[in-house]
C-alpha cells in the first residue's frame, strides 16, 4: 500500500492506494468518529462492491446505513442530492455519522456535498472506483451538483478524512471509462510534471492493457501532484485553478451536449486541445509542441476534436464557468509543455477561431 498526505494543517487526510483495500474494514473504520457509517453508492458498482465493502466494516463493528442512487451524470442534481438526505433521516443518522461515497466521480460529489450539509457538516470517506476519481475528483474537497445552465455550479469545498483508491476496481471499469480517466492523468503532465508527461509517453499501452503497477504509479504520481497544488492554494484562488487545464471549453461540450452524453474525461480532453490550440495561437506553444499534446491524447483512444456546438453556444456556455471573474474568461493555457498558466486577456477572436479549429 502507498500513501500520499495531503497536508491542509489540522484537516490533513491520507490517500491510500494499493491492492484488496476494500477488504480491510479496519483501515477505514479507523477514520471514523463513532462506529456507525452511511454507505452510498450508484446502482452500477453496488453490484460489484458493495457486499465487499459493508462484510469488511461490519466485521470492523460499524453499524451500516445504505443509499444506492441512479447512475450517471445526468443524475448529478437537486432531485438525486436528495434521496441521500432522505435515507439518511430515515436512518435517523446523527452529526457524527460518516458518510462513505463508493464510486465514481459524481458518486463522490454529491455524498461530499451531502456531508457538507447535512446537519450543516458530517465525516465523510472517500472510496473512488474509477480512473478518474482515484487520480482527481476524490482528492482536495470540491464538492458539488450539476446546473443545467452549468457543470459543478452548486456546491462547497469539504475535504473528507480519507481516501482509498483500492486498484483492484480499475479492472471492472469499461474500456472508455478508463480512457476517460487517464485524461486527468495526462493533465498533470501537462500542466507541472514534463517527466510524468515523458513517462506516460513511454507506458501509455502498459495503462491501456491495465497493468496494475502502471495504474499504481500513475495514480500515486497524480495524487501527489494534486496534493500539493490543494495543500498550497485550497479554496482555489491562484494555482489550484491550472487544475483545471481544459475544462473551461470541456465544461461547455458537457453542458451543451446534455449531462452524460460524453464522459468527463472525454469533454476535457477535447477542451484541452481548443486550450492547447489557443496557446499556440497566442505564441506560447510551438507547432511541436501542439502536435505532442494532440498526439498524447490520441495514443489514450480520447477525442482530439469537439462537437459543433457553434461557436456562440461555446461561448455562451463558457461564460458561465466558475472561473469567470469581472466578466472575463480566465482559461487556462500551456506557456510550454509542462507548465500551465492562467489567462484572462485572450482575444474572443483567438478563443472562436480555436473552437472552430478543433471542432469537427
Amino acid at each position: 500500500m502507498r500513501t500520499v498526505n495531503v497536508a491542509l494543517a489540522e484537516r490533513s487526510y491520507p490517500i491510500r492506494i494499493g491492492g484488496a483495500l476494500l477488504g480491510q474494514g479496519e483501515l477505514i473504520a479507523s477514520s471514523l468518529r463513532t462506529p456507525r457509517a452511511a454507505i452510498v453508492t450508484n446502482a452500477t458498482v453496488a453490484p460489484l462492491y458493495l457486499s465487499r465493502l459493508r462484510d469488511a466494516l461490519a466485521g470492523a463493528g460499524v453499524d451500516l446505513t445504505e443509499v444506492v442512487l441512479p447512475d450517471g451524470e445526468a443524475h448529478k442534481d437537486w432531485a438525486t442530492l436528495n434521496l441521500i438526505f432522505d435515507g439518511l433521516l430515515s436512518a435517523r443518522c446523527e452529526r457524527k455519522t460518516t458518510l462513505v461515497a463508493l464510486g465514481g466521480g459524481v458518486i463522490g460529489d454529491m455524498t461530499g456535498f451531502a456531508a457538507a450539509t447535512y446537519q450543516r457538516g458530517v465525516p465523510f470517506i472517500q472510496i473512488p472506483t474509477t480512473l478518474l476519481s482515484q487520480v482527481d475528483s476524490s482528492v482536495g474537497g470540491k464538492t458539488a451538483i450539476n446546473h443545467p445552465l452549468g457543470k459543478n455550479m452548486i456546491g462547497a469545498f469539504y475535504q473528507p478524512r480519507l481516501v482509498v483508491a483500492d486498484i483492484d476496481t480499475l479492472q471492472t471499469l469499461p474500456d472508455a471509462e478508463l480512457k476517460a480517466g487517464l485524461a486527468e492523468v495526462i493533465k498533470y503532465g501537462l500542466i507541472r510534471d514534463l517527466p510524468f508527461l515523458e513517462w506516460l509517453e513511454a507506458h501509455m499501452d502498459a495503462l491501456l492493457a491495465r497493468d496494475t503497477d502502471a495504474l499504481a504509479y500513475a495514480v500515486e504520481r497524480s495524487c501527489v501532484n494534486k496534493a500539493e497544488v490543494v495543500a498550497a492554494d485550497e479554496t482555489e484562488q491562484g494555482e489550484r485553478a491550472t487544475l483545471n487545464l481544459g475544462h473551461t471549453f470541456g465544461h461547455a461540450i458537457e453542458a451543451g451536449m446534455g449531462f452524460g452524453n460524453w464522459l468527463h474525461g472525454e469533454a476535457v480532453a477535447a477542451g484541452t486541445i481548443m486550450a492547447a490550440e489557443l496557446s499556440a495561437r497566442l505564441g506560447y506553444l510551438d507547432a511541436a509542441a501542439l502536435s505532442r499534446v494532440r498526439r498524447i491524447f490520441e495514443r489514450a483512444g480520447l477525442p482530439v476534436s469537439g462537437p459543433k456546438l457553434g461557436v456562440e453556444r461555446y461561448i455562451e456556455l463558457m461564460r458561465h464557468d466558475k472561473k469567470v471573474e469581472d466578466g472575463k474568461l480566465r482559461l487556462i493555457l500551456l506557456e510550454s509543455v509542462g507548465r500551465a498558466i492562467i489567462h484572462d486577456s485572450a482575444p474572443m477572436a483567438d478563443i472562436a477561431a480555436s473552437i472552430e479549429t478543433c471542432c469537427s
